[in-house]
């Protein structure tokens, strides 16, 4: 019941962008064994349960995107989801001196926070997508093995870079 009703949740009030956001608080916690006596076995998890069906939903629906149109689809194990499509897959990195530039530019001008602190939002951040990365695929995230592209935005600007990614297809 709890997942026919996640899913019909997931199909009406949720967009991609924000099951990014509420999702990647999962991984191997919820695998832990209960030790009864002298057995260990995993007893049901409904939290972990729900996280499942989060992602198969999430799956389904990048699925249906895919096979409608061509579209991009940014993170959520898409690579990984979509790998009998064969889909290109880029995967862009910059150094934390970059990143830090970028978000003070892009974030809310309220927001003050020092360069500690946004360095350690960041890295925190990267660590999540990490986890849920690994915990789905059972593949490190960011290994150049897992894309056709790996593009280092570090020097560069961003939209002369779209464009240029965008006139080899």
């Amino acid at each position: 019941m709890i997942r026919k009703l996640s899913a019909k949740f997931l199909r009406e009030h949720l967009c991609l962008s924000n099951m990014s956001r509420r999702s990647w608080n999962i991984g191997p916690r919820f695998l832990s064994p209960i030790h009864i006596g002298r057995s260990f076995y995993a007893l049901g998890n409904p939290a972990f349960d729900q996280t499942m069906t989060v992602y198969q939903e999430q799956a389904r629906i990048i699925t249906e995107l895919a096979s409608k149109s061509d579209c991009i689809i940014v993170g959520r194990c898409a690579d990984h989801i979509l790998k009998e499509h064969k889909p290109f897959r880029i995967f862009v990195y910059a150094d934390m001196e970059s990143k830090i530039t970028r978000c003070r530019e892009k974030g809310p001008e309220d927001e003050n926070l020092s360069d500690k602190e946004l360095r350690q939002k960041i890295s925190g951040i990267d660590k999540k997508r990490a986890k849920y990365y690994e915990f789905y695929t059972g593949h490190p995230w960011g290994d150049k093995l897992n894309f056709d592209l790996c593009i280092n935005t570090t020097q560069t600007n961003l939209k002369e870079m779209v464009s240029a990614i965008a006139k080899l297809f």
